[in-house]
């Protein structure tokens, strides 16, 4: 059952992260303007060279959640998601306190205990390639 649970976990962020890292890089869903339009938010956010920082979150959104997904380098594509996140939570989200409803941090956090958690447990037996 710890497999199974495993896979599920693994889907269900592999899934938000891949489906994320598709606006950002290729503005799919909703998001027409893609990585230059990313890059105008991350320059808003103080991040520079933003278009470095629009490619590298894009990225790592959509080959992170592919490799979940798969199963393949769990623990490294958690890792890097979970940096990625923390980093979305402080620069964005902490100021407005815990509640998403108010823009806070809330939603973020459970993204990153999720990712914390595939740290700790891998990928489970449950994958596409073994190794």
């Amino acid at each position: 059952m710890l497999d199974l649970g495993i896979l599920v976990l693994r889907l269900g962020i592999g899934i938000m992260f891949t489906a994320h890292g598709l606006r950002v890089a290729f503005g799919l869903f909703g998001w027409p303007t893609g990585i230059k339009g990313f890059a105008g938010v991350l320059s808003g956010l103080g991040f520079a060279p933003a278009i470095f920082w629009s490619y590298a979150a894009g990225y790592t959104q959509l080959l992170g959640g592919l490799l979940l997904i798969i199963g393949l380098q769990t623990r490294l594509s958690a890792t890097l998601l979970l940096i990625f996140i923390v980093i979305a939570a402080i620069k964005v989200h902490i100021a407005k306190g815990f509640f998403i409803m108010n823009g806070g941090f809330e939603y973020t956090f459970v993204i990153a205990a999720a990712c914390l958690a595939l740290v700790f447990l891998g990928s489970g037996k449950f994958r596409i390639f073994r190794g």
